[in-house]
Parts: structure tokens; sequence; C-alpha cells
């Protein structure tokens, strides 16, 4: 176990960053370019553990897949086939959804596994599917691991629009590939459209036709074929959040390298969020400067971002005013409970924030003041809590700091490297 120490009297962030490569776009690529058969290249790869833990089942499903630097030469398979079945998810929500509904493709029996909080979080909406096409499945009280067997037939998939569209995305993966056409019906609005949209923008990419009738209906034909495609994975803007904050609450303007702005992506509302709270940003084609800003609360809808929630708690806790995060239930079912994580830590510092029900209420402060603190084990409350001390007075210990190597492994080197006073050290 490791922990960090920030100096904030040392901090001294500005500069450019290169944004690392979205992982929503990096997990559809890289399982779409393992489904067709010919040779994928795809390019921009970060590879964090939740990126790993994919291209491993992948190749355990007859895909052979080559690193190359940021690189990866991908010879796919149209016929899964596993060859262990053991396949490790670690905390990876979006590999397990994903893969689970593929891996019963066609007639195979796999054990899914995971660690931390994936293996408490909710798979419901499969064990129905499961139920209804008498598919075997066990669990250990419907925690991982979960062993299936069997074969998913073409149906009329029902799924509730306000739980994660990773079950969405997961059954879009594989309709096309099943004997018969399919259609995933949406019961009440669909959440999360932006991921959705991720997963349909894919799909096309690489030759996979899907009928979007208003997020209300998906209908999808089978025994299409997914075909071989080049693809380079653009810039994260669930990672970029953190830096644009950084802009806004540091004493220099930081310039964002690598990122689209014409993106798909749901966390570019990250972007909007900023100016609306009087953020001043320079957007231009190829990167985007956000200057020091005196902002100012807002209430704030995340139910189309859940992953920026954290980093949000941090610049309303510095902007003058109140600032309200609303319908943000899906944070509590992510790497740990980001409501409570995010005001229990910020607490700590000095924030005036509370929970009131599923939403994050909070008055701002001008500074906040350093203490120890904790990143439950969540790769974004360590990182916001580090962006935190860039309006703080005090040194700010982070512990389990290592778990940033979830999603952004090279968090700590790129804070230090443009002007971050970051030591990380042993624990016990």
């Amino acid at each position: 176990m490791k922990k960090v120490i920030i100096n904030p009297e040392k901090n001294n962030i500005k500069g450019e960053i290169v944004i690392p490569p979205s992982k929503s776009y990096a997990h559809r690529a890289i399982i779409c370019a393992s489904l067709a058969k010919g040779r994928s290249i795809i390019t921009n790869i970060d590879y964090s553990v939740d990126i790993n833990s994919t291209i491993e089942i992948m190749t355990k499903m007859g895909a052979k897949i080559e690193k190359d630097r940021s690189t990866l030469i991908i010879d796919g398979t149209d016929n899964i086939n596993i060859t262990d079945i053991d396949l490790n998810c670690n905390e990876s929500g979006s590999t397990i959804r994903f893969l689970i509904p593929l891996a019963l493709a066609r007639y195979n029996k796999a054990r899914f596994l995971g660690k931390g909080k994936l293996v408490t979080r909710p798979l419901d909406v499969y064990y129905k599917i499961f139920e209804k096409q008498g598919i075997k499945y066990e669990t250990d009280n419907n925690k991982l691991p979960l062993l299936v067997e069997g074969v998913l037939k073409p149906d009329t998939f029902v799924i509730p629009g306000n739980i994660s569209s990773q079950f969405i995305s997961g059954l879009m993966f594989t309709a096309p590939l099943l004997d018969g056409d399919s259609i995933i019906k949406i019961e009440g609005n669909l959440e999360s459209k932006a991921y959705v949209d991720l997963t349909l923008d894919m799909l096309n990419r690489f030759g996979i036709t899907v009928e979007n009738k208003d997020y209300q209906e998906f209908i999808i034909k089978g025994n299409q074929k997914y075909v071989a495609q080049d693809y380079r994975v653009e810039g994260d803007f669930s990672q970029a959040a953190f830096w644009v904050v950084a802009g806004l609450i540091g004493k220099n303007s930081i310039t964002l390298k690598g990122m689209n702005i014409n993106s798909l992506q749901g966390d570019k509302a990250i972007l909007d969020i900023a100016q609306n709270m009087g953020g001043k940003l320079d957007i231009k084609e190829e990167e985007i400067v956000v200057y020091p800003s005196k902002t100012k609360g807002i209430e704030i809808d995340v139910s189309q971002c859940p992953d920026i929630g954290p980093i949000l708690s941090v610049l309303g806790s510095v902007s003058e005013g109140e600032t309200n995060i609303v319908n943000a239930e899906r944070l509590r079912i992510k790497e740990c409970d980001r409501i409570t994580a995010s005001v229990s830590e910020l607490k700590k510092v000095g924030a005036n924030i509370e929970e009131v029900g599923d939403s994050i209420k909070i008055l701002g402060v001008d500074r906040l003041k350093g203490n120890k603190t904790d990143s439950w084990n969540d790769h974004r409350i360590a990182m916001s809590l580090a962006i935190s001390s860039l309006r703080m007075d005090g040194e700010l210990e982070i512990n389990n700091s290592e778990c940033i190597r979830k999603s952004y492994p090279s968090f700590w080197k790129e804070f230090a490297k443009i002007g971050g006073d970051v030591n990380e050290c042993e624990l016990g």
C-alpha cells in the first residue's frame, strides 16, 4: 500500500499536458477489433489495469493481440471459443458487463472473477435474462465469481433505463453475432445516453448496424460480421476534467492536448459546466486552454456524466456560493460510494459539504486545509483530492494512492511533471 504527500506551498502547476486516451473508447475498440476477422491496429492505448483486463479476456475468447508500446495489433475472430474459463475482470465494471453476454454468443462455459467493489456490483439484469433463457449460472450469494454456461439466444431484451448503460452495450456487442434478430427495449428514460452513443459509434466503425428508435428501442439484425478497422483512440474527457479543474482553481493556465472537441463522450460536459460556473476556457480545434477563474456555484445534473462527480465536488468546494450536484445516485455503485467518499474526504480538508439524499450540497469556501485523507481505493477520489491541493494550505496526505493504476497509471508522474509537489511512499 502506498500514500502520496503533497506540499501545496510548492505546487506550481502550469503548462501543457497530453490527456490520456479514452478508456471508454479503448474498451469498445478492443472488443470490436477482437470480433472482426482480419487485422485491426488500435493506436493511442494506455495500459491501465481496466484496459489490460479487457485485452486479456479477449485473447481467451480467441483473438490474437500484440502490444507494441501504445499500439495494439489485433487479429480478430468471428468464432468465440473460450480457451481458459477463468476470466479475471479485476475491478473493471465495463469489462465484466460488456463481456458476460459475449461469452455466451456461442455455447461456452466461463467463470468471471473480480476484486474490490466489483465483487458485489449488481448483475441482476443479466441474471433475469439467464433465467428467462435457461442459461445456467452460479454465484456466491449474488457475488463474484460468476459461472455461466450456455448460449444466448436472439430475444427482446427489456432493460431498465435507470441502470448502468454497460448492460445495454454488452448486449449490443453480442446481439449482431446471434442467429436471429434481437430488440433491446428500454423501460423509462435512458440515463447515460452518451455511453450508448459511444458503443453505437464504435459498432458502426466496425461494420455493425443497429437501428436506434429514439433510445427506446434498438433493433439489431443477427448474423452480422464485424469488419477489421484501424482506429486511433481520442483523449479522455473524464481524465481531462481533473486538469480543467486544476486550471480553474490553480494559479496558472493549463493547456490540454489530444482532445477531440467534437467528441461524443458524455464527460465533455465538463467544458460547459466549467463555463457556466464562470470559468474562462479557450476551446480550439486541437487543444483547450484553461485559465484561473473565480467560479460560482450552480446546480449540476450528473445523470449523464457520473464519472466527473468527484472532481465537480472539488470545484464546488472552492466556488463562490452554493453548488448542488443532483441526480447522482449512480455514484453510489462505482468503485466506492462516491457520494459518501467525496463528502467524507473533502470535509477532512475543510470543505462545507454534505449529502442530501442522492445529491451533494456544497457551500463554497475560499481555501481548503491540508489533512490526512484516503482514496477509498477509488482512482477518481484519489485524483480529485490531489487537484484539491491547488487551493489548499498545509500538507495533504492521500492513502491508497496506487489505485490510480486502474485508469490513469501516469497521473502522479504527470502531476509532478507540470509542477505539482508530490512524493509517493510505502505504507507499513
